[in-house]
Order: structure tokens, then C-alpha cells, then sequence
């Protein structure tokens, strides 16, 4: 990892970091050689893409600039200030990379919304020269042969990738009751919203980076609510897909039944832009296909916001004993959007888990794609190593559980098979039979649909939906379907967003965390006595 970056450096080329006391904005000073003459800033914490995109284009601001912007912003929140904890690792060569991307676009190449845009990924996601350790300390020095393919896509796409975020370690699979966001190596990554709770998990890193305005977007993996769960309590618009829209080689697993990794983003139009670039046919993953029926989608051209007019949505009813009142302003919302809501029961899932049975067999495969120098092979070889260690302070009771598994054994693997397969017969059954009967074009529940849809390998679209009127908490609007339902779902979740314009940054909601911040110019922000 590259060493700290000052807080009070001043960019290249007249960028820098202007003070507030709780945001860091880009100013281009009038003199900038790529102003000509114009003035212009943006605030880090809530730019979009195609607010980046029109800067980028008119070269107000380089993917250079844009970067090192990020970097400093990094430093100023995530190492020093309030010490969020959500980046791990930052990527040596995301300047240079940034650079070449900027020589490129004088030469008149450009590539869609995504070129020049810095990109955190989860750090469970390969990415070529940096190791990939699922925030474990056996895995600290684990360095993979080169790029996931999700991360060749977002190259090929023109991202800049920044670095890798925390996560909960193995994400969330290593031990019961481990705080979310806590990793051995990481160490707890903090809400922003509420330093008191949890910031969710296990994509909790990514969570906070894109809430924060550390990255423009950033990328997490869900098993079973590791997106949507952080999504909501950072308050972001995200996706899971449906398993197989986006490869999942390169990627520390859990289970290769349920594991895929999604956009987790400020705004619906972003997540589209960020999925667009992930999508992929990959021969390594069989989970993806030739034919499916998402080849070749760019999701932003889906977004409308007449979307929600005419469509018929069922809704989980609010829960009368836990009084969500966001979510009851969101369906009234939905409904003067024009949406007929239909009252729907989604059916839970009696068949046994699996995780347990395909983590040691997946994590195994992962392990047998590393260089042959690689220090560990098998997970057997993960619980030896973290035996005594003190900064595994919780114990490792999933991973041991996994490990005893021999899927080898006839009647295990039968059991297991018998599971997997009775699993996905009944979520998708739940959620296939509630669309069909009550002729819907999606479901919508203030996230009590997470488990059935992760089993299911069904796609979940979720969007923020306000705050607690008493705690400030966020809260979020999902919006599930069937296989490949992205781009409709997408579209629905934008026109709600674009009507409601719920999301508010971390620094409006809790301003407390960030009040003592001193940035690059202006008058300092102190809390000193």
C-alpha cells in the first residue's frame, strides 16, 4: 500500500480538496490548464457518474486528478478524521492507470459512462499485484495471477480501480456472532450514519466507501444479504443479480449456489452504469451462458421515470408490531407513480442451508487457480493457521464446521445435494408463484424478501427510502423478480427515486462524525479546546 497521503496536499493542475467541515470538494481553480478559464467544483460525498462523466469530458478534470482527489479523500476520512476503516488497501498503480486512461481520451478514446471513474472493489475480488485475503490474516500475503474477470470488465470499460475495501472476514462466514464489518485484518469498519450500529455486512466496506464519497462507486459479493443488508443501513442504491450475470471466478467464495457480486452505488443510474460494465460471458464460470438473455445490456437505457406507470407490484405487508413508517410513505409513493400494489405473502424456504456444505469445496477451488508459491491450499490448512491468533478474536466456529464436511462421503453428498436442490425448488417456486398468480411485474418489501431472493439466485434491486424520524437511521425499498429481471427493476427503483429523492449523505444526517475534519484550504476545522 502505497504511505498515507497528506490531507493538506494541493492536486496537480489546480485540484484540490476544499474545506468544509464535513465534505471534501473538488475545485478546479480558474487558472487549471484544463479550465479555459471556467471555475468548477464538485462535492466528492455525493457526485454521480454523469456528473464526473461531464467533467471528464470537457476536461475540467482529468481520471488523474479525479483520482488523486479520491486518494487524499481516503486519507482524510477512512485513515485520519473519523477512521471509517473502510478501504483496506489502495492500489499502487490506480495513478499511472488513471494517467494512461487520460492520454488515451486525448487521442479520442472513450469507452461509456464508466472511463476514467475510480472503482473500489471488495477485497475477496482479484485484482492483478494486490493480494486478495477476505480481511484474513492467513490470507494477507495471498497475491492472485492477475485480474477477476468482473475486474477485466470494469478495465475494459475504462474504470480506474482504487483499491480494495474491508469486509467482514470471508465475508461473514468465519464465525457466529461476529460484529459485521470486523475482520482480523481489517479490523471494524464504521456506519457513518451511526458509529453505534452496525454497518452491516458483509460488503460493509464497500457500504461505507460509497456513502462516504470515497470511491465514485464501489463493488461488493452477497451470499445472502452481503449487498443488500450494508446497502441499506449506508443508505445506497445496489444490485444482486441473478447468479450468472456477472463471473465469479477470481472471487473468494462461499457457496457457488449463491455467491455473485453487484454494484453498490449513491444513485439507481449508477448501479445500472457500474452493472453494465460488470456483465460478462465467462467459460470459467458455468454459471454464466452465451445465451442469456442479458448479453450485451446497457442498463441506464432502461431507466425511466414512467416506469412504475401501469405496473402491478406485490408488496409484503409492514410489519404492524415493528411500525416502518419510510416504508408505508414508499408504497404510497409507488402508487402515485401509478403502480397498482397487490398484498402478497412470499413464502419462506424450509429446506436446510448449504453454505457449510460447498464453502470448503469452493474455497478449495479458489485456492487450486493461486501460483503455485501460494502459501496455503485448503482451507484445513486456513483453521491450522489461525489457531492462537489473538486479533481472531471471535472465534472461527464456521470455518471448523465447514472443514469437517467431506462432501466426498456418499450419504454427505447426498444430503447436501437433496438440500441444494430442495432450496432452490421452493424460493423460486415462492417468488415465481407470487409473480404468476397475481399477474405482478415485481415484488417490493422493506427487505423481508433478502433470504428467499438470495436462495433463489433471483436479482433484488434496493434504493434508500428515508430515515428514522427518531434515530436518523436509514432505511431502503427493495424491488425483487425473477432471473434476469435487472432492467426492469432498475427501472422501477429509478422512477421511485427520481419522484421521492430520499438519500441524504452522511454528513447531513450525522454531522457530529465529521465536524472535526481539517481539509486542504480555507479555515480550519478544529475541535481542539
Amino acid at each position: 500500500m502505497p504511505p498515507p497521503l497528506s490531507r493538506r496536499r494541493t492536486l496537480a493542475l489546480g485540484l484540490a480538496l476544499s474545506a468544509t467541515t464535513s465534505v471534501a470538494v473538488v475545485t478546479l481553480a480558474p487558472q487549471s490548464p484544463v479550465q479555459a478559464g471556467r471555475a468548477s467544483s464538485i462535492d466528492l460525498e455525493t457526485a454521480s457518474i454523469p456528473q464526473l462523466r461531464t467533467l471528464l469530458d470537457r476536461r475540467q478534470v482529468t481520471s488523474e486528478q479525479l483520482t488523486r482527489a479520491y486518494l487524499d479523500r481516503i486519507t482524510l476520512l477512512n485513515t485520519d478524521g473519523p477512521g471509517l476503516n473502510a478501504v483496506r488497501a489502495l492500489n499502487p498503480q490506480a495513478v499511472s492507470e488513471a494517467r494512461e486512461l487520460d492520454r488515451q481520451a486525448r487521442r479520442g478514446a472513450t469507452r461509456g459512462p464508466m472511463y476514467g471513474i475510480p472503482v473500489l472493489v471488495k477485497d475477496n475480488i482479484d485484482v492483478a499485484g494486490m493480494p486478495t485475503t477476505a480481511g484474513s490474516i492467513a490470507l494477507q500475503g495471498s497475491v492472485p495471477v492477475g485480474d477477476a474477470p468482473l475486474v477485466t470488465q470494469l478495465r475494459a470499460s475504462g474504470a480506474v480501480i482504487l483499491g480494495k475495501t474491508n469486509l467482514s472476514e470471508f465475508a461473514n462466514f468465519t464465525t457466529a456472532g461476529m460484529p459485521s464489518g470486523y475482520s482480523s485484518l481489517g479490523g471494524q469498519v464504521l456506519n457513518p450514519y451511526d458509529a453505534s450500529q452496525t454497518p452491516s455486512g458483509s460488503s460493509s466496506g464497500s457500504g461505507v466507501a460509497a456513502a462516504t464519497g470515497l470511491a465514485a462507486v464501489t463493488v461488493g459479493t452477497e451470499t445472502s444479504g452481503s449487498i443488500l443488508s450494508p446497502a441499506a443501513a449506508n443508505s445506497l442504491a445496489a444490485v444482486k443479480p441473478t447468479v450468472g450475470l456477472i463471473s465469479r471466478t477470481g472471487v473468494i467464495p462461499i457457496s457457488a449456489t449463491q455467491d455473485t457480486a453487484g454494484p453498490m452505488t449513491k444513485t439507481v443510474y449508477d448501479s445500472a452504469a457500474l452493472l453494465s460494465a460488470m456483465t460478462g460471458v465467462d467459460p470459467q464460470d458455468p454459471a454464466t451462458a452465451p445465451s442469456a438473455p442479458y448479453v450485451g445490456t446497457d442498463y441506464t437505457r432502461t431507466l425511466s421515470t414512467e416506469a412504475l406507470q401501469g405496473k402491478r407490484l406485490g408488496y409484503v405487508a409492514p410489519n404492524p408490531t415493528a411500525p416502518n413508517e419510510q416504508y408505508v410513505a414508499a408504497l404510497d409513493a409507488l402508487r402515485a407513480q401509478g403502480a397498482t400494489l397487490v398484498p402478497v405473502t412470499v413464502a419462506g424456504v424450509t429446506a436446510p442451508g448449504i453454505l457449510s456444505y460447498e464453502f470448503k469445496r469452493d474455497l478449495n477451488a479458489y485456492f487450486d487457480r493461486l501460483p503455485p508459491q501460494r502459501a496455503l491450499d485448503t482451507l484445513t490448512e486456513v483453521v491450522a493457521f489461525n489457531q492462537g491468533q489473538a486479533r481472531l478474536k471471535f472465534g472461527q466456529t464456521l470455518l471448523v464446521e465447514s472443514e469437517a464436511i467431506d462432501l466426498e462421503d456418499p450419504a454427505t453428498k447426498a444430503t447436501y445435494q437433496a438440500n441444494r436442490d430442495l432450496g432452490l425448488a421452493q424460493s423460486r417456486t415462492a417468488i415465481d408463484s407470487v409473480l404468476t398468480a397475481n399477474n405482478l411485474d415485481a415484488i417490493v418489501s422493506a427487505q423481508s424478501t433478502t433470504g428467499v431472493g438470495a436462495r433463489a439466485g433471483y436479482p433484488t434491486v434496493i434504493v434508500p427510502s428515508g430515515y428514522g424520524a427518531t434515530n436518523g437511521r436509514p432505511t431502503g425499498l427493495s424491488f425483487l423478480g425473477t432471473a434476469f429481471d435487472e432492467a426492469d427493476l432498475l427501472a422501477y427503483a429509478y422512477d421511485y427515486e427520481q419522484a421521492t429523492m430520499k438519500r441524504r449523505p452522511p454528513s447531513v444526517i450525522n454531522p457530529t462524525l465529521f465536524q472535526c475534519l481539517a481539509v486542504a484550504t480555507g479555515p480550519q476545522a478544529s475541535c481542539a479546546p
